[in-house]
């Protein structure tokens, strides 16, 4: 009888690797084939990711619109992607506040919500935590001559990945010195110093092959990255101990959910975007 794959068989560092191997062949595919393929793999994450944000804020016990909101995160992503592209004119941003506003007429009309604004702020959060930030990678990756550049989000995606792996290792074989024991007890400034270690020498062979930026493009980027990507992971941990649990979700074995694998991307990225937009 033919035996069918269970990766829940597998030990976490096994379903960590098989995760991480599968997630990237389909990200940096989807960013070498065509911008489009970009644009679909990453709306797709990206609705996922806020989706997430919802559902925990819902185990806390607030009431964000879920639906509603992930719909204007995933119009600010197309609306950005399309006016980057040339597609439409950027007044067609202004569709986005009268959908902000829509939030309140909403909530009024549910009756069931005993704190109605307090949805509407976890509504509104999910869109700037979560939506703007893929917005804003779509921007870096068309800040150098209005072209798109996948070599921008490529680089500084392996710079995210690398740190968050050497932190990972180097914290778990050397971790002794807590870095921040009230909100994250397991992260260590050891992990911290090997994710640096490691994101500096994978930019080094970066700088080296994508020359769409220069090489201290590429190290101030990857200082964002290690300093802004830490304390996503700092911020989404307090997130998630707000409301007593351990991982984000399930839907990425070995790593717990999409807020899990994109937090140190969401902190990062405005960041990056005003780094290579002023300099």
């Amino acid at each position: 009888m033919r035996s069918r794959f269970n990766i829940s068989n597998y030990s976490n560092l096994a379903q960590r690797v098989i995760t991480a191997i599968v997630g990237a062949v389909l990200i940096i595919g989807s960013l070498i084939y065509s911008e489009w393929a970009y644009f679909v793999v990453f709306g797709i994450i990206l609705g996922f990711t806020q989706m997430e944000f919802y559902k925990l804020s819902g185990l806390d016990g607030m009431l964000p619109l879920k639906s509603f909101g992930t719909f204007i995160g995933l119009m600010i992503f197309t609306l950005t992607f399309l006016e980057e592209m040339k597609v439409i004119p950027i007044r067609y941003y202004f569709l986005v506040f009268p959908l902000i506003s829509m939030i309140f007429f909403i909530k009024l009309y549910r009756k069931s919500d005993k704190k109605p604004f307090t949805g509407i702020a976890y509504t509104i959060l999910g869109i700037f935590y979560v939506a703007i930030p893929f917005s804003l990678l779509t921007v870096a990756a068309f800040s150098v001559d209005k072209t798109f550049h996948y070599e921008i989000v490529i680089g500084s995606l392996f710079i995210l990945w690398a740190s968050d792996s050497g932190a990972y290792f180097a914290g778990t074989k050397f971790g002794k010195t807590k870095l921040f024991e009230r909100v994250s007890p397991k992260k260590s400034w050891e992990g911290s110093l090997g994710g640096a270690a490691t994101a500096l020498t994978v930019t080094y062979f970066i700088s080296q092959y994508f020359t769409v930026l220069h090489a201290w493009q590429w190290y101030s980027i990857a200082a964002i990255i290690i300093i802004a990507g830490t304390y996503g992971d700092l911020i989404e941990s307090l997130f998630k101990r707000s409301i007593d649990i351990k991982d984000s979700g399930r839907g990425l074995p070995g790593h717990g959910g999409f807020m899990d694998r994109f937090d140190g991307l969401l902190l990062s990225t405005p960041f990056i975007v005003a780094f290579l937009k002023i300099f």
